[in-house]
């Protein structure tokens, strides 16, 4: 915008100095092309009117008149011969001959050329005719027009500096505004906007100040709801299982205990259901500024805390990709990248056969960075990647249906609100790969 407005002054004054100096030069320039025709056309005049008395003292001084003057021709005459070349016989001394007018001659329709050309008839059969040199007219021409020029120059160069400086102040208000948007948009919902600048541009702050301050309340209410319903949720969970295990602990009958061990897998099923909703929950009220992240450290840190589980089952966790020799950083919320990885790690451990291996890798691409997690598990078909981010939606792992169905959908949600995305593709040799694609930091190596 602030290009858009300094081009616009330019153009103003530029259309402003062509209106009123273009006019001024081209009249300076035909009042110096009248001035030197007339000039030259009076002192032909008078050189035909000594050349015309024919006596001795005219003579003398016609031709002292025409040492002043670099070329004058003068047609032969008994009367007075003043010694100067005749001139060429053409239209224009034809013309004074026989029809008693003076002629002028520029040499060129466009200005003029190298020498302006005189003829002025006198007495009989005589003339005069002055070559006037248009050297110094031309250098005249230029001054005229040069100063002009470098007068636009030096006008339009302090309209592009005054312009400048009026299009900041003018655009000052809404850079505040974008500042404060860009904050927003990076989870900080504490960001506000001045209220400056003109009438349109304070409205305009007051309103999304006070839309900004509405959903940093709605986002509170939700993070205080998250908290209670965690509390209250849990408390009563926890102690119903406390219960079936004390009931089955005190129960003898077979068919009871049985009873009571299908109650129990029920309220853990429902207890790890309900973790999993309060997780999607923070991770949907929870929204916080984007920060740089260095993604080799969250890496390896998450792989080693997997790396035990893994060995159990003799599956190999290995890194892979450019994340061996670059470190690039990403922009994300504290914790995000650790609950993504976690998630991600978890199906891909339940569906990867013993013995099997997970390849984490991590590639830069221009200001992206891409996180793939591939295992060696069944894989997924089309229909079923569509709906992998579904809440509650299961896959077939190796040990059944298993979890809550809300693991991925908690990690599109956390890389949505970094601003990435996520995708699920097939991996090479079969299994399945995770694509998380994260912004990449301006201080990324990558």
């Amino acid at each position: 915008m602030n290009r858009q407005l300094i081009r616009s002054y330019i153009l103003l004054v530029a259309v402003a100095i062509f209106l009123f100096t273009v006019p001024v030069a081209f009249t300076l320039t035909k009042q110096l092309r009248d001035d030197t025709r007339q000039s030259v056309l009076r002192e032909a005049n008078t050189m035909a009117l000594l050349l015309g008395n024919g006596d001795r003292a005219s003579c003398e001084a016609l031709t002292k008149v025409a040492k002043a003057y670099r070329d004058v021709e003068v047609t032969p005459t008994a009367d007075c011969d003043p010694k100067l070349p005749a001139p060429t016989q053409d239209a224009a001394l034809t013309r004074a001959l026989e029809k008693n007018e003076p002629t002028t001659d520029w040499g060129s329709d466009f200005v003029w050329g190298k020498h302006l050309k005189v003829t002025v008839p006198a007495e009989g059969d005589t003339a005069v005719r002055i070559v006037y040199s248009t050297s110094d007219m031309t250098r005249r021409l230029w001054q005229i027009w040069g100063f002009r020029a470098a007068l636009a120059v030096l006008v339009l160069a302090a309209a592009a500096a005054i312009g400048a400086y009026a299009a900041r102040r003018i655009t000052a208000p809404l850079r505040e505004l974008n500042a404060m948007a860009s904050k927003f948009s990076d989870g900080d919902l504490t960001a506000r906007s001045p209220v400056t600048g003109p009438p349109e541009t304070q409205t305009l702050a007051r309103t999304l100040n006070q839309g900004a301050e509405r959903l940093d309340t709605l986002v509170a209410s939700q993070r205080i709801f998250v908290a209670d319903a965690s509390h209250q949720l849990r408390t009563p969970l926890t102690a119903l299982r406390l219960s079936l295990d004390n009931i089955a602990d005190g129960v003898d009958d077979e068919f009871v205990r049985e009873d009571v061990e299908q109650a129990t897998a029920e309220v853990v099923r429902m207890s790890r259901l309900v973790n999993g909703l309060l997780v999607l929950a923070r991770a949907e009220a929870k929204v916080t500024a984007a920060e740089p992240l260095p993604l080799r450290e969250i890496v390896d840190e998450r792989l080693t805390v997997w790396r035990p589980a893994a060995d159990e089952r003799g599956v190999t966790i290995a890194l892979g990709g450019s994340v061996v020799d670059d470190r690039p950083s990403v922009l994300a919320s504290p914790g995000h990248l650790d609950q993504v990885l976690d998630n991600v790690l978890s199906n891909a451990l339940e569906v990867s056969p013993d013995g099997g291996r997970i390849t984490v890798e991590v590639d830069s691409r221009a200001d992206r960075v891409v996180l793939s997690v591939l295992d060696e598990g069944p894989g997924m078909s089309d229909a079923d990647k569509s709906r992998a981010f579904d809440r509650f939606w299961r896959g077939q792992g190796l040990t059944g249906r298993s979890g809550s169905g809300l693991g991925l959908a908690v990690v599109k949600q956390l890389v949505t609100d970094d601003g990435g995305t996520v995708a699920l593709a097939d991996a090479p040799g079969g299994g399945l790969t995770v694509e998380i694609s994260l912004r990449a930091s301006p201080r990324s190596g990558g």
